[in-house]
């Protein structure tokens, strides 16, 4: 239970996302077309991800999925920062017109979110 307290309120950050995103698409945050598409995606990838990995989180608990599929199921959590953090962080500066070397974290919590979902589905099976 202290991953999902812990998952809740990290969960309201993406308030304070939410929040910027909104002076965005006001035109009171400069941001170039680029950066106004990753910026959405990257907020909607962040609540999406956080309500995939409790609901995981939630399964694999209720039913008793042991080591490593357990551990392993929470490489969706671990989506939940780095898929956001990549479309965020890899159009920093002032006009960028493409992303930065850090959309590398797309592709990490991609492989994340395949790893926990897979690591869930198998610990499921094999819990009965």
């Amino acid at each position: 239970m202290t991953t999902a307290a812990t998952v809740l309120l990290a969960a309201t950050t993406i308030t304070t996302g939410g929040a910027f995103l909104l002076r965005v698409t006001r035109g009171q945050a400069p941001a170039n077309d680029l950066q106004r598409s990753f910026y959405r995606a990257g907020h909607g990838h962040a609540g999406m991800f956080i309500t995939l990995g409790l609901v995981v989180l939630l399964l694999v608990d209720l039913a008793g999925v042991g080591q490593p599929w357990r551990l392993l199921s929470t490489g969706v959590l671990w989506a939940a920062v780095l898929m956001p953090a990549g479309f965020f962080l890899s159009v920093l500066g002032k006009d960028p017109q493409r992303p930065g070397r850090l959309v590398a974290l797309l592709w990490l919590g991609a492989a994340a979110l395949v790893l926990g979902l897979v690591s869930a589905a198998v610990g499921l099976l094999l819990t009965g």
